[in-house]
């Protein structure tokens, strides 16, 4: 044991368990995780209200791309899991419609489907050619035309990013976007068909109890030895290869792992990394978000998951129906349900965070997710503040990280995580927890293939 070399896990959300976890069961027992908080989960994990209703940090499911975390989640979970159809919507024009709206412009007014399907025809002339659009703006006009881009594709984009999409790069779509086959958006205006089997996440699963958090709180035991809760850092001495904690204690290393955000990571460092590196880091760009959720004294009144928001009648970008994945997130499934509701926020949009619940309940009377006189059955509002929720794709995002992941790795500093990172594309829960497994399998096993699977395109 004395000659394994010591490593140092900043974060004991999905990344910072899924390597420990991977640590433990490659027998390495030289390793300290550092969270915090005094739960593990990081964005993952969830919350009880004082009256007993439990809400995510965000609308999370969970679908996978890793055989590993397939394996892990049925390991934990034992089976205490709900699997669930997707049932997604948008609300828009005073009505919902399948969930991807390009694909069921149908149940729009006439005029604004022939508004979209126009935009559609005239951006579709020219063959697809992602290297010609230089932004994401770009990329809806000329992939879904002015028509769905006005209607949807601008709007509900800033409400999710709280960034001009003109601010983000177009190398980020991958599964994240649903793109256009005009001959099956023709199709289904023409032949009245739905369609709404699009994405990933068609079918999905969900912890039975806890929330989210539940599946991570299931491996604290597997890391227990290791992990070290409350235990928030303040510096990174790059020269000593030492962690700084709040409370003075320092942590020496050999590998550190970081899950904190890149540019909180470069910023500690305080001399310790060059002025460039310093510079390229405070050009990431994030989010933050309010996460209200709602508890109604009702039994639920709907079977959807999640709704889509992009109009300007409500706060939120997107409601979940929370309840609806497990009925031991609410005190009696029989007669109450729970929303979730997401706000983003930034210096491009301002929330105010005195008036957010009230703006919130107002806004689900606005949408007909409430009506006025449901709103005398409301048992329990909660907020969730966080600072960072989205890292965005940001135009300069691929060339800072092509720069900082080198310099970090030639310190054997890793970044690593949905901020850590900073790749959205590969941020959902599975990648995170991949992310951390990858990286010891590279540190202690040699393997890097999978790791540059989708870490290449940032220049390590």
């Amino acid at each position: 044991m004395s000659e394994e070399k010591r490593i140092v896990i900043i974060g004991a959300g999905p990344t910072g368990l899924g390597a420990g976890y991977r640590l433990r069961e490659l027998g390495y027992r030289n390793f300290l995780i550092l969270e915090g908080r005094d739960k593990v989960g990081g964005l993952a994990s969830s919350e009880k209200s004082p009256n007993g209703f439990t809400y995510d940090i965000g609308g999370h499911v969970l679908f996978s791309h890793y055989e590993y975390f397939d394996r892990l989640f049925d390991k934990l979970m034992q089976g205490e899991y709900q699997e669930l159809l997707r049932e997604s919507w948008v609300w828009m024009c005073d009505r919902f419609l399948p969930y991807p709206f390009q694909n069921n412009i149908k149940y729009l007014p006439r005029e604004v489907v022939l508004e979209c399907l126009m935009g559609l025809i005239e951006a579709q002339k020219q063959e697809f050619d992602l290297s010609r659009f230089a932004n994401f703006e770009e990329f809806i006009m000329g992939v879904f035309g002015k028509g769905i881009a006005k209607y949807f594709m601008m709007p509900y984009n800033f409400k999710v990013w709280a960034h001009p999409p003109c601010m983000m790069n177009r190398e980020w779509i991958g599964e994240r976007v649903s793109v256009v086959d005009i001959k099956r958006v023709l199709g289904n205006v023409v032949l009245d068909r739905d369609d709404a089997g699009w994405g990933p996440n068609a079918t999905f699963k969900y912890p039975r109890h806890g929330g989210t958090g539940g599946l991570f709180e299931r491996i604290q035991p597997y890391v227990a030895d290791n992990l070290r809760l409350n235990s928030r850092t303040v510096h990174i001495d790059t020269q000593n290869k030492e962690v700084v904690l709040e409370d003075g204690t320092r942590e020496r290393y050999d590998h550190l792992m970081s899950t904190m955000p890149m540019d909180l990571l470069v910023g500690s460092m305080n001399g310790g990394a060059p002025d460039m590196i310093h510079e390229e880091a405070s050009k990431l760009r994030h989010s933050g978000s309010y996460i209200v959720g709602v508890g109604v004294k009702q039994p639920s009144p709907s079977k959807k998951c999640w709704m889509y928001f992009p109009e300007k009648n409500c706060p939120y970008y997107r409601l979940t129906y929370l309840s609806n994945y497990s009925p031991e997130v609410v005190p009696d499934a029989a007669t109450h349900y729970s929303l979730l509701a997401e706000i983003s926020r930034s210096e491009f949009k301002p929330v105010n965070g005195d008036t957010v619940v009230d703006e919130t309940l107002q806004g689900m009377v606005n949408t007909r997710m409430l009506s006025e006189s449901d709103l005398d059955d409301v048992v329990d509002t909660h907020v969730i503040e966080r600072e960072y929720t989205y890292p965005i794709p940001s135009l300069e995002r691929d060339k800072v990280l092509a720069t900082v992941h080198p310099w970090l790795e030639s310190q054997d500093i890793y970044s690593r995580g949905r901020f850590g990172a900073w790749r959205y594309e590969v941020g959902n829960m599975d990648h995170s927890v991949a992310q951390g497994v990858e990286w010891v399998n590279r540190i202690v096993k040699g393997e890097r293939s999978e790791e540059l699977t989708y870490l290449a395109k940032r220049g390590c």
